[in-house]
């Protein structure tokens, strides 16, 4: 039987590469779009007393909240919400994995994503559907983001040295969409409304998905799983000793996710209150602080990257769990700098400087850590257990942002350069415990 010859690559690369690149940058333009608005509509507008009843099963919400915390202020609850929301959404791509894979192939689960998500970003536009909104979007993220970067893989044979350069363009085009989404959403909800950053959100995804069907040719066949294999070999000492590691780091993960969670949720609100978010006669929209949380990789990362490679030549590269410790420390001097600014500008606003020399920062100590423990999980993990380690890795982020979530009632309690000061400490301890334990840790993962 003849065969359909392949497509040319296109710079190198299979052209399926790109069609999911250009997917993912549309998804990120659309969800990174609205995740910087969303603290900001809820405890400055959705939340308020006066709209607050229109929004349907609110109430039973808010009392099954307050049954584990205690009454929350409207900006407590609208941080505590958030916190929530972002610990699900990086909890459910571990169950729209295991959907794409076993059951409805990937293309389809990536299909159905796409459709839950934009209809959440069209149903914000109503106050009474704002729960059911965010529910379609936990689950859409859940199915969308479990399989789509799954497929870079399959466009590639074992053993291809493209593999690692077309990660490399992948995640150029998240940190993209990342920096052009609050800009563009952050812009239309100050001259138009929040609702019409929503929408802009909602029309983002639906260019994604229409990206990513004009170019499934160039995807790869799903190949569904057999749903009956089961793990019968039992680990070995060596696996089980490198397990051991990975679950001592993971309370450690929790603590700079507690952290670098405060960026998307509270710090808003902060910066909303106390930053003067002006640059001569132009008001700056504050979700526009948010797009260099992914310039700044961009920037950093060839930097970094020639700098280890400097390193190794020379036999003084840091080894993985001691680049974990730096990544807290610099991310925890980072966080230090809201608390120095804070200070230094008293009762008045802060220069806008302040909290762009803290994205910048921050997002080296993120290179030094974000990256590094997403492969050391990968490396240590037995084979057969490696996806289920990255979605243990995965749970530390839902973790730290519900703890990060909670600390909204926090900010309200203490001045802001103590609460900068509260965060820069868990993330210094983090690192701190990091650099004690790097020798028995690293032994444990097996050097």
């Amino acid at each position: 039987m003849a065969t359909t010859p392949s497509p040319p690559p296109l710079f190198g690369h299979p052209r399926g590469l790109w069609v999911l690149a250009a997917t993912e940058l549309w998804d990120r333009i659309s969800f990174k779009g609205m995740q910087a608005m969303l603290v900001l509509y809820m405890a400055g507008d959705l939340l308020q007393p006066d709209r607050i009843g229109r929004v349907a099963g609110f109430g039973a919400y808010r009392r099954a909240i307050e049954a584990l915390t205690g009454p929350l202020s409207t900006e407590a609850l609208a941080t505590q919400t958030f916190g929530l929301y972002i610990a699900l959404v990086t909890l459910t791509p571990l169950a729209g994995g295991l959907i794409g894979d076993r059951w409805t192939g990937r293309r389809k689960a990536v299909t159905a994503g796409a459709l839950l998500m934009t209809a959440g970003h069209f149903a914000l536009a109503f106050d009474a559907a704002f729960l059911p909104a965010l529910l379609l979007l936990i689950l859409g993220v859940g199915l969308f983001r479990g399989n789509l970067s799954a497929q870079v893989k399959a466009l590639y044979a074992d053993g291809d040295r493209r593999q690692a350069d077309a990660f490399q363009i992948y995640l150029i085009a998240v940190n993209l969409g990342g920096f052009v989404a609050p800009l563009l959403t952050g812009a239309l909800a100050k001259a138009h409304g929040w609702h019409a950053g929503f929408a802009a959100a909602g029309i983002g995804m639906l260019v994604g998905l229409a990206i990513y069907l004009a170019g499934s040719r160039n995807l790869p066949e799903d190949r569904p799983r057999d749903r009956t294999a089961r793990i019968r070999t039992p680990l070995n000492p060596a696996e089980r000793r490198r397990l051991a590691g990975l679950f001592a780091l993971w309370p450690l993960l929790v603590c700079f996710w507690i952290a670098q969670s405060q960026v998307w949720n509270v710090y808003n609100l902060w910066a909303r209150d106390h930053v003067a978010m002006v640059v001569g006669d132009f008001d700056v929209p504050v979700p526009w602080l948010a797009s260099l949380d992914s310039l700044a990789p961009v920037v950093f990362a060839p930097l970094v990257i020639a700098l280890w490679r400097a390193q190794a030549r020379r036999g003084i590269e840091p080894a993985p769990v001691t680049k974990l410790a730096i990544g807290c420390l610099l991310f925890a001097g980072a966080v230090a700098l809201l608390m120095l600014g804070s200070l230094h500008a008293g009762t008045a606003r802060m220069a806008l400087a302040w909290p762009i020399a803290f994205h910048f920062a921050s997002n080296l100590g993120w290179l030094y850590f974000v990256p590094v423990e997403t492969s050391v999980f990968a490396a240590a993990a037995p084979d057969r257990l490696r996806g289920t380690m990255l979605g243990v890795a995965s749970l530390a982020v839902s973790a730290g942002s519900i703890i990060s979530g909670r600390m909204g009632s926090l900010y309200e309690a203490v001045d802001p350069a103590r609460f900068w000061a509260i965060n820069a400490g868990i993330v210094a301890m983090a690192g701190i415990v990091l650099l004690l334990a790097r020798k028995p840790v690293g032994r444990l993962l097996g050097g």
